[in-house]
């Protein structure tokens, strides 16, 4: 017999589940998840998984609720761990106690894993507490639809019209019109302060204010889909001074990221922590090299050289991996300093516990040549490097006489086919930026995309990045003046708060 683990997958931003409840997604074998839920968090789960969707309003056929109880119950006969991945929470509003009832009827073993329900996180997101000293003691969370075929509604409008707090109604859209009217023919003051708020936590977060006799005008007029709640109170007044996420200097964009898909999220978590939407499509990919005869013959000599030199964290990486599969350590860099190009690779080294030698003020190959030159003469050098790249850092340590050794530690190559959707966002404008963070990825996203990146702007990380762009035909709407990625979302906020300004 397997097991099944109900999940709370919180509202929406990946970085509200539990860690209980990613401790259970990296032990699934199938993952059952609502279309609700934020895809990243599904990175939790081991690359073998099976993931299934179970459905999505207006695109795919949703599942009903006989069939997800019927395939929990399958997959746990069959022996598979299974996590049944609910947005927000499993015990509010998300039928979890129908699924919970299947599995004690059928003796599986379960565990609930409770998560942020979106009341909660209304509250922090959007700066409106839902209880406060003095508006709100208590607080409702009320049901907009209730079960289909009921012959009469179970909630008592008066008492929710005197209820002394903070009223929160979940997927009350399409039922707008009957318990707004109901709620204000019970009593309810028509001018109560009110909140819509769709899509809490997710970057396209959205908060209309207004009277509780405006919310269902307001949802009709602006088209409001799920997920959508409802906020009615006084403390809904609190929103617009408390408010931060909102506030954020990238909210409201969204950013295309072109880095490797292993280096990728480093960058995404940097521009979401800043407010913007994130959307990954790898200009280039990283692997390692066809053959590591070369590679290998070099790092069993490593006590020839008198410098190692990296001009990259992928550098770093692939070469010391490959070190411990030689079955060495760092002892064999006992005799040999270490350079690297920037504190990216710097920090590179710190993960396998190494500290470097040199690192120059500017983070650049000229810049790391020159700061090598001048000690260069009668000196060898073995450099780590990509595939391809440029030639400057061994040119100019031969021509100060250093004796320098090249070796390819891994691949880079072009990738050729991008995500449909991505170039369908592009193509119409919706993309806001796209980050260029080498001039490797800049050639290859000009290649992916052509003239549809004239419908956004580009981010690029250094002089060099930008001189490839322009030579492309592409203009650089700012360039980072620190050769890193905290650099290059620094200067898509100093450009946003300069267009803000103009």
């Amino acid at each position: 017999m397997g097991k099944v683990y109900l999940v709370g997958a919180g509202p929406g931003d990946p970085g509200l589940i539990t860690l209980r409840g990613a401790e259970c997604l990296r032990r699934a074998d199938v993952v059952l998840y609502d279309y609700l839920v934020n895809p990243r968090i599904l990175k939790h789960a081991r690359a073998d998984a099976e993931l299934s969707c179970l459905g999505k309003h207006g695109s795919t056929r949703l599942w009903t609720q006989h069939e997800i109880n019927e395939a929990i119950v399958e997959l746990a006969h069959a022996g598979r761990t299974v996590v049944r991945l609910k947005g927000g929470d499993p015990a509010v509003f998300a039928r979890g106690a129908e699924e919970v009832e299947t599995l004690v009827r059928h003796g599986i073993p379960f565990e609930i894993v409770p998560g942020i329900t979106v009341a909660l996180a209304a509250g922090s997101y959007c700066g409106i507490p839902i209880t406060h000293r003095d508006l709100a003691s208590a607080v409702a969370l009320v049901t907009g639809q209730e079960r289909h075929g009921k012959e009469a509604s179970a909630l008592d409008y008066e008492s929710l019209a005197r209820f002394p707090g903070t009223l929160v109604f979940y997927m009350g859209v399409t039922t707008v019109d009957e318990w707004t009217a109901s709620l204000i023919a019970a009593g309810k003051d028509p001018a109560t302060p009110a909140a819509i708020v769709r899509r809490c936590s997710w970057p396209d977060q959205r908060t209309i204010h207004c009277r509780l006799d405006e919310v269902a005008g307001r949802v009709a007029e602006e088209r409001l889909r799920p997920p959508t709640i409802v906020l009615v109170g006084d403390v809904v007044n609190l929103g617009p001074a408390m408010s931060w996420f909102d506030k954020r200097p990238l909210f409201g964009r969204r950013v295309l990221v072109t880095r490797p898909d292993h280096q990728a999220e480093a960058l995404a978590s940097l521009l979401e922590e800043a407010g913007a939407e994130t959307l990954v499509q790898p200009a280039i990919a990283i692997e390692p090299p066809d053959d590591w005869t070369e590679v290998d013959a070099a790092l069993h000599r490593l006590g020839e050289f008198d410098w190692l030199v990296f001009s990259s964290a992928n550098g770093v990486r692939y070469t010391l991996r490959r070190l411990a599969d030689l079955g060495l350590d760092a002892r064999a860099l006992g005799g040999v300093r270490l350079a690297t190009i920037g504190p990216g690779t710097t920090e590179a080294l710190a993960e396998f516990h190494l500290r470097g030698d040199l690192q120059p003020n500017e983070y650049r190959a000229e810049a790391l040549a020159e700061a090598l030159a001048g000690d260069a003469s009668g000196q060898r050098f073995l450099l780590a490097r990509a595939s391809r790249g440029r030639e400057v850092l061994a040119e100019t340590l031969r021509a100060a006489g250093g004796l320098v050794e090249q070796v390819v530690v891994y691949r880079s190559s072009d990738v050729t086919q991008p995500d449909e959707a991505i170039c369908e966002q592009l193509d119409r404008g919706r993309i806001d930026w796209v980050t260029v963070t080498s001039s490797a990825i800049a050639r290859a996203t000009a290649t992916m995309f052509g003239d549809s990146l004239r419908r956004t702007r580009l981010a690029s990380i250094s002089p060099i990045t930008s001189e490839t762009l322009e030579q492309l035909g592409f203009q650089v709407s700012c360039e980072a003046t620190e050769y890193t990625m905290p650099g290059v979302v620094r200067a898509m906020v100093e450009a946003e708060s300069q267009s803000d300004r103009h």
